[in-house]
């Protein structure tokens, strides 16, 4: 990795850093793209190496999350509790599928978020999670 690429994967990580705290967004949902259009890694490649950047980026997030009250510790455990076991059999079929069924996989879960996403906004939503007048 010459100076150039690294100065674009510290400004990546501090951008990426800076739109999770913001937003909640996955160090991944940034991490990939930008590894991919920035930095010309495959999107193999830029999938393994979000998924060492997005552990830093989780821990430190629950961790100022949890200090304003924001996590939701049974939640977040319910989801995780299976997620190494899903990370070792998607890691399995990322490296036996064609780059190209990665890359249309990847945009397609993006797109339906977006999607889904704006539509809840537009439609105002039910209570916004996180919005500071929600009850908890």
């Amino acid at each position: 990795m010459d100076l150039a690429d690294l100065a674009a994967a510290l400004a990546l990580g501090f951008a990426a850093g800076t739109l999770s705290g913001l937003v909640g967004v996955g160090g991944g949902v940034l991490f990939v793209p930008a590894l991919v259009l920035f930095l010309g890694k495959s999107q193999l490649d830029a999938e393994a190496t979000s998924l060492l950047a997005v552990v830093v980026v989780a821990a430190v997030g629950a961790w100022r999350q949890r200090a304003y009250g924001n996590v939701r510790l049974r939640e977040g455990l319910a989801i995780g509790v299976l997620s190494p076991i899903g990370v070792a059999v998607g890691t399995v079929v990322a490296n036996a599928v064609p780059e190209r069924a990665l890359e249309l996989a990847f945009a397609a879960v993006q797109l339906y978020f977006a999607y889904q996403l704006a539509r809840r906004a537009i439609a105002g939503g039910d209570a916004q999670a996180g919005s500071p007048t929600q009850t908890r």
